[in-house]
């Protein structure tokens, strides 16, 4: 018996599968899916069977239709939409999509196919923010498992992404990973074996890097590393520069990943080059040794060439325009809006800044540590006196214990900027502040404190108009439909924020919600927070930095409004990018830059900073991160607020306004920057994949959706299939390719469990579906591999199989039609073929095939081609009456004729088999002894899932 025939076990009919045990035998059910297979013990088995027949694994045949069960061509028809929706190991060039719950975009699979050309798979994927580099890299990845090309992968990612990592993996590849970091490891080393570590025994892992690169860790995990590794924000494993020893780490562990060399490697990345060459080149190194001598700009065209397939780079612009023809991200509607500081605001700011414009001048006769923690100190304060008052406040009051080192040893960056690639601390900036006081005399102190009441008498009240201009702003934008976040600095800012918009705006919007959400909550007490929110009808989010990464929420989030703008442009990046990326159903997300013309430190990193970002992505379409220098040139800006001399706000300058662009440290900074723009547009130029045409990769995809079929055909499936079942699906007419789906006890209860179980809670009146990735919000979207379709099909099927003639897609059908102009028949047949592979396991692979047949006037037959055949099935109809003896007479005619039509069957299979591997080549065509290897044979008989006979109309 070879993989794929029929066996009889246990009274039950089985495919067949291949098993790379010669004792153990795999079988699945003729209706199920891969997840129903069983495993038995060939030894056992025969043992047995020797008192228990039905325990012996023996040959048997597909079960014929019966010829009492004849029905319309409408059930045929929905018979063949059913059993090609229960297809996974399908035939088709490529194997995932018949396991994946989305529909991936064509410019999508370009990695996948770039991938699937080299061996090993090395790429570098540094497509712009937001386009899905997670569904390219996972393509890659479910793909290689389908086709036994790997058993285990693993994803290297921050901490603070791995819970969306296995959430990805989990709705939309079906692969149930675990969760490798410190907090897991016990509870997984438990649930496996004893002889193997959890790196070995788990097929799916999402591990965080910052756990696993340490050298307690990094022994066990290269031990038994998985075949393929994906690395998640690979900007972050490039060679560091001193100081950062954590990332040094990092960039060890990867490079000792790297240096086996059959191991597979995907690094993702939308910022692959810092703007120095020496940390681009430790990334390419890890693709390839050779890469790591080549100087990036300038490679000849060999290098290039080269480069070039293992390194996709692409603009959302270039993706729109060359790949997809139209429009498939949100429009980003940039604004600025402005609040003036009232007398009071003002008053406390030009307080505080005088204050320490002469903090930072009296320490410049201090020692140098002490210097610069004045200088912090004074940066730290009028970032929260301009957050808001709580900021300010809690700045002030606050006493912070336990501060590591001496004050020469201390860096206070990260309590004032924004990092790039960490997680900003959101915690007040209370150490420098307080290191600051402890240098001042009585006076200054009492002065400082001064501040702080200053401060808390304007906390809820007229005088904060950055407050209430901000509420009349989220009032305007709920009331044009949008649904915001509202990003702060601090979380005493966003809390007291979330406090003013609920006050302010509860009994103006009816069900209106808002959230505050912080560094001070969990990873999963902020997502369980998110999901939340998302079921309010009216939202507003207020986050800090701590959701600038790691959770996407595009899907219930529309504009984004910066309450305290970044001082760095990356961040203001990652902000917006967790709305404005793949998946976002809005067509156009508004980003509100907010900030006041009263504010020399606003207009300072407005300057500097966002307007030449702003001014770079409008000319290249894309963001290019800050480069390295951008915190010592923004501390240089910022310092001369107090040391240049630059006048107090309101004060008229004797010399006119200052040009910060002009002064040396600025120009010199953007003359860079705008280097690192005109170098990533060059890089996207010549590695955006223009090689790979669209037409190329939708030739494949329409392939693959010639055996699976598309969104479309599971939405024509399901409808016909609720018609049938009594199951009520109607339209939303409201919400664009939306359906709602009754799901209520008196409709549950006509049908039958195995589709009952399936639909959603029963307190749920409706369930709200659609059948188009994106989904609209509030939607499920039901692709082929959803639990309903499954269960749908799966019952169809088995049902079709066992009740015969009460079954809602029967087997066999009569119509008389003048889409015929003679006795023609269809057959709808599954197909199993066998894919040879050379160095591994054949492999099962699975189509569903309408071929007709028609009785010419000689008496000789003719072969419908398969579109004909197929257009048969779906558009004839019956136009006049048959008797049920007539129909009996043609069914078994032609179930009679099954045996004797056979060898024109297998010629017509080989043909088809010839053309799969022929598709099967295109996609491997570069890597030649895979193609090579590479072999399709059909298993004959096929199975004979039901016939349609078409009889003409007789003319009078």
């Amino acid at each position: 018996m070879n993989a794929g025939s029929i066996v009889k076990f246990r009274n039950r009919e089985w495919v067949l599968l291949p098993s790379d045990s010669p004792e153990v035998i795999r079988l699945r059910p003729l209706t199920g899916v891969t997840d129903d297979v069983v495993k038995v013990h060939r030894r056992l088995s025969n043992l047995l069977g020797y008192s228990f027949p039905e325990e012996r694994v023996s040959p048997a045949t597909f079960p014929l239709p019966h010829g009492d069960a004849i029905a319309d061509a409408a059930s045929t028809h929905l018979l063949w939409q059913a059993t090609r929706l229960t297809l996974r190991e399908a035939a088709a060039p490529f194997r995932s999509l018949g396991r994946i719950s989305i529909r991936p975009r064509t410019y999508q699979f370009v990695p996948l196919l770039m991938g699937l050309r080299i061996d090993p798979v090395r790429l570098l994927i540094a497509d712009d923010v937001g386009v899905g580099k997670t569904i390219e890299a996972l393509l890659i990845a479910r793909e290689m498992l389908d086709r036994g090309e790997i058993k285990r992968f693993c994803v290297l990612c921050p901490p603070y992404l791995c819970d969306q990592w296995q959430k990805e993996l989990a709705e939309k590849f079906n692969l149930d990973a675990v969760l490798i970091r410190s907090g897991t490891v016990a509870q997984l080393d438990r649930a496996k074996t004893r002889s193997e570590s959890i790196y070995r025994y788990y097929p799916t892992q999402v591990i965080s890097i910052d756990f696993v690169k340490s050298d307690r860790n990094r022994h066990a995990f290269l031990l038994d590393c998985p075949e393929l590794v994906i690395v998640d924000e690979a900007h972050g494993v490039a060679v560091a520069g001193e100081g950062l020893f954590s990332q040094h780490q990092r960039h060890e562990l990867v490079q000792e990943i790297a240096a086996k060399p059959d191991r597979h490697l995907l690094l993702l990345t939308a910022t692959p080059h810092s703007g120095i060459d020496s940390a681009f080149r430790s990334l390419l190194e890890l693709l390839d040794p050779q890469f790591s001598a080549w100087i990036p700009s300038a490679l000849n065209e060999a290098q290039r060439s080269r480069l070039a397939g293992h390194f996709v780079q692409r603009t959302r612009r270039d993706i729109e325009k060359n790949w997809e023809g139209q429009h498939c991200f949100p429009q980003r509607d940039p604004s600025d809006e402005t609040y003036r500081l009232s007398s009071e605001y003002s008053d406390l700011f030009n307080k505080t800044y005088e204050f320490c414009r002469e903090m930072v001048r009296s320490g410049s006769r201090l020692a140098k540590p002490q210097q610069r923690v004045r200088y912090w100190g004074a940066l730290a304060l009028l970032r929260c006196v301009m957050s808001s008052p709580a900021a300010a406040l809690a700045a002030l009051a606050g006493r912070y214990h336990g501060l590591p080192g001496t004050e020469d040893e201390i860096d206070f960056r990260t309590f004032v900027f924004e990092s790039s690639d960490d997680r900003t601390d959101d915690n007040q900036p209370t150490p420098p502040v307080q290191s600051a006081e402890e240098t001042l005399n009585y006076r200054d102190r009492r002065r400082l404190r001064g501040l702080g009441r200053h401060a808390a008498a304007l906390q809820h009240k007229p005088g904060d108009t950055k407050l209430t201009t901000c509420i009349s702003l989220v009032r305007r934008l709920l009331n044009e439909g949008y649904r915001p976040i509202l990003w702060c600095r601090y979380i005493a800012t966003a809390d007291y924020l979330a406090e003013g918009l609920t006050r302010s705006l509860a009994n103006e919007f009816d069900g209106l919600r808002v959230v505050s959400i912080t560094g001070n909550l969990t990873h999963e007490e902020r997502r369980a927070k998110v999901e939340e929110l998302l079921h309010e009808r009216v939202r507003v989010l207020v986050a800090t930095d701590c959701l600038s990464e790691g959770i996407n929420l595009q899907q219930g989030f529309n504009a984004t409004l910066h309450y305290d703008l970044p001082w760095n442009p990356n961040r203001l990046e990652q902000r917006e990018g967790r709305v404005d990326r793949y998946g976002q159903t809005a067509p156009t997300v508004k980003t509100i830059r907010y900030f006041s013309p009263d504010s020399p430190v606003d207009g300072v990193v407005l300057e500097v900073l966002l307007d030449k970002a702003r001014e770079i992505h409008r000319v290249l379409g894309t963001h290019v991160p800050v480069p390295e220098e951008s915190e010592t040139v923004t501390e240089a800006v910022l310092n001369a607020l107090f040391l240049r001399g630059r006048p107090a706000p309101n004060e008229p300058s004797k010399d006119g306004p200052i040009q910060l662009t002009m002064w040396p440290k600025v120009a010199s900074f953007h003359r860079k920057w705008d280097l690192d723009a005109e170098r990533e547009k060059v890089n996207r130029t010549r590695f955006a994949q223009r090689t790979l045409k669209p037409e190329e990769v939708r030739r494949e995809l329409e392939a693959t959706d010639a055996v699976l079929g598309d969104p479309e055909a599971v939405r024509l499936f399901v409808l016909n299939a609720a018609q049938r079942l009594g199951l009520s699906i109607t339209e939303d007419r409201r919400i664009p390719d939306a359906y709602r789906v009754a799901t209520g006890p008196e409709i549950r209860a006509i049908l039958p469990d195995a589709v009952s179980f399936a639909l959603p809670d029963s307190r749920v009146a409706q369930w709200l579906i659609s059948f188009v990735s994106p989904t609209p919000e509030g939607a499920e979207y039901l692709g082929r591999n959803h639990r309903f379709v499954t269960a749908l099909a799966q019952f169809l099927l088995e049902e079709a199989l066992v009740k015969g003639a009460d079954a809602r897609a029967a087997r066999s059908g009569v119509i008389r039609t003048t889409a015929v102009p003679r006795l023609t028949t269809l057959y709808l047949i599954r197909v199993r073929y066998l894919l040879e592979q050379p160095d591994r396991l054949p492999a099962l692979a699975e189509e569903v095939q309408v071929l007709g047949r028609r009785m010419e006037k000689d008496g000789k037959e003719m072969w419908l081609s398969p579109d004909e055949a197929l257009l048969l099935l779906s558009a004839a109809k019956s136009e006049a009456i048959v008797s049920m003896v007539e129909k009996r007479e043609l069914v078994s005619m032609a179930l009679d004729e099954w045996e004797r039509i056979m060898p024109a069957l297998r010629r017509r299979l080989d043909e088809r088999a010839a053309e799969l591997l022929d598709s099967h080549r295109r996609v491997r065509r570069a890597v030649a002894m895979k193609v090579r290897g590479l072999a399709f044979k059909p298993q004959l008989p096929p199975d004979l899932l039901g016939m349609l006979i078409l009889q003409p109309m007789v003319k009078l």
